[in-house]
């Protein structure tokens, strides 16, 4: 079952650098949320706090509190690994392993697990790639290497194999900044669909993309050179587009980047 975030006066640092402050944020479950700003404002860092891909960066940290249904995923009795089964991650660069075949990639996680029912496997490698809308394009060639697919199913497959495991929340950092077009439009439209399941975070620098796919728009920025990254304004997407409260907000969606 999906879940939401609640990120109350998070600060996020890299040793004594302070990346981000104060972020305070409502994520609502079974909807997009993305995330918007301009290059080093601390968007993708915000991302990575939310399942503790942060904290792998040695001397990286973070306070406040960051709450998956009110319980605090950095809590000293939360183990990090159960945070990253329950919150996934699909990165901006399709990331198959290329050895692995396409099948061996979905199911991957499950592996890590301890699952080897191998008629279970095929089960739920068949489920997710059909909810990755793959299944059609590979099904007769599962045994093939997932590195050997076009960029836009690769991205696909990486994302088949983050909702294998069951995740509450996906979390999405430029998934398509490097696809063509038609490669887009297909993890678009699987954004569209993931959401009836899924928590959806995104973060991207593109602003169509952004008001396309998105339900929730967070904006950050720096507000001044050598100040941390700000989220300066949160609403509804046609709102932040089209109505934004802050001025800050207005002249960057209005430059129309990306």
């Amino acid at each position: 079952m999906a879940k939401r975030l609640d990120l109350n006066d998070v600060n996020i640092y890299y040793g004594d650098f302070h990346a981000v402050q104060n972020v305070n944020l409502n994520i609502p479950p079974k909807a997009v949320t993305a995330f918007i700003g301009p290059s080093g404002c601390g968007k993708s860092t915000v991302l990575r706090t939310l399942n503790r891909m942060h904290e792998v960066i040695p001397g990286a940290h973070v306070k406040g509190e960051i709450l998956l249904d009110g319980e605090d995923i950095y809590s000293s009795k939360v183990d990090p690994v159960a945070v990253r089964n329950t919150i996934g991650m699909v990165f901006q660069k399709a990331n198959p392993f290329p050895t692995m075949s396409i099948e061996e990639n979905v199911v991957a996680g499950l592996k890590l697990s301890g699952e080897k029912d191998k008629k279970k496997l095929k089960e739920v490698a068949e489920k997710a790639l059909r909810g990755a809308n793959l299944w059609e394009e590979v099904k007769d060639r599962l045994d093939k290497p997932g590195g050997g697919l076009s960029g836009g199913q690769q991205q696909r497959l990486c994302i088949a194999r983050a909702i294998a495991v069951e995740p509450e929340v996906l979390l999405m950092d430029e998934p398509c900044s490097a696809l063509d077009p038609i490669s887009t439009l297909a993890v678009e439209d699987l954004i569209h669909e993931l959401k009836e399941e899924f928590t959806i975070v995104i973060v991207t620098h593109n602003m169509q993309q952004a008001s396309r796919v998105s339900d929730q728009t967070a904006f950050y920025s720096l507000e001044a050179t050598g100040r941390p990254g700000q989220l300066i304004e949160v609403g509804p997407t046609t709102k932040i587009f089209e109505n934004p409260d802050k001025k800050e907000t207005e002249d960057y969606i209005s430059g129309r980047f990306g």
